[in-house]
């Protein structure tokens, strides 16, 4: 503990009067008892994920250890969003058979989220079209990272600059995050459409087929992608082409990585602190299972962080 012997002993002695901790005798471990009134509740918490691959992002692994060690059953639910196809009925059948007390959704649409308001079933929801929806929530503010993101791509050249985003944030609107990218194109003069936000399907096929159409007649100089494994698949598909970033296009992810600071040349993203997003969510299920109706919403800071995979539009393009 990084404290002298006399110092812990004094402790445990202070304790023992308190009645938190019972001596059982020599070369024997001290009994902890809690009084009734000090005992924390517990939950059933389940995760409901967007996609399979978000099982292993870290904060997601963060949020679920945090609850665990608050004491709470932690859990990810046997299906993601993508699995159940964001269909109510088929969501309803998962909550229906999962002893849950309480759910953490991650990236949920809209009609995801509004289902589960209607249930009065305590939800917190992690990003996703939360905006509006009667539940506690909590998620980056990438709004102004956004606009500095576009604003520096402009400012070196590009014109052809295209977001690759989750269905859940294109359908049946673009969210907010989305809009400003569209409407700080616009307000540079760029006409900003399709091209800009393409529709593709969320499968390894349906990546590689927006690829080809973005790169087969006016290649984009300049990619913003959602996910660092998304980003991953699209570095690999341009090296088999030659297109090497930030040589021959620029590329943003708009989401942090550990995985990043391993990358050279550095990646240029997003950045956001996952830390205070799994603190919040622990403190809503504390007040869950206190009884307290805790329906506060909130968002945590976010910027742009200028890598190496930003550069210059390739000339004539």
């Amino acid at each position: 503990l990084g404290v002298g012997r006399m110092t812990v002993e004094a402790a445990l002695s202070l304790l023992e009067g308190e009645g938190l901790l019972v001596p059982r005798g020599v070369g024997r471990r001290r009994l902890i008892v809690l009084p009734r009134e000090l005992s924390t509740p517990s939950l059933r918490v389940y995760i409901l994920l967007y996609a399979p691959e978000d099982r292993k992002i870290y904060y997601n692994v963060d949020l679920q250890h945090r609850l665990l060690n608050a004491g709470h059953f932690a859990s990810v639910a046997s299906k993601t969003l993508l699995e159940l196809g964001m269909e109510t009925k088929r969501l309803a059948r998962l909550v229906e058979r999962t002893s849950a007390d309480a759910w953490v959704v991650s990236s949920g649409s809209r009609n995801v989220l509004e289902w589960f308001a209607k249930q009065h079933l305590p939800t917190f929801a992690f990003a996703g079209r939360r905006h509006g929806v009667q539940i506690a929530s909590i998620g980056p503010n990438k709004e102004p990272a956004m606009r500095a993101v576009v604003r520096r791509l402009v400012t070196l050249g590009h014109r052809r600059i295209v977001m690759l985003a989750r269905e859940v944030r294109r359908k049946p609107d673009p969210g907010g995050f989305e809009q400003v990218f569209l409407d700080e194109l616009a307000a540079h003069d760029i006409q900003a459409g399709s091209y800009n936000l393409p529709d593709w399907t969320e499968t390894a096929e349906g990546l590689q087929l927006v690829l080809d159409n973005l790169f087969r007649h006016t290649p984009p100089t300049a990619l913003i992608i959602e996910e660092a494994y998304t980003l991953i698949a699209v570095q690999q598909y341009l090296a088999h082409l030659g297109i090497i970033a930030p040589r021959d296009v620029s590329l943003v992810c708009d989401d942090p990585d550990p995985a990043f600071a391993w990358c050279r040349p550095t990646i240029a993203h997003i950045h956001w602190d996952g830390t205070p997003i799994a603190r919040r969510a622990v403190q809503w299920a504390a007040n869950v299972a206190r009884g307290k109706d805790d329906r506060r919403r909130s968002f945590t800071k976010a910027k742009f962080i200028e890598g190496g995979t930003i550069g210059p539009a390739p000339k004539g393009r």
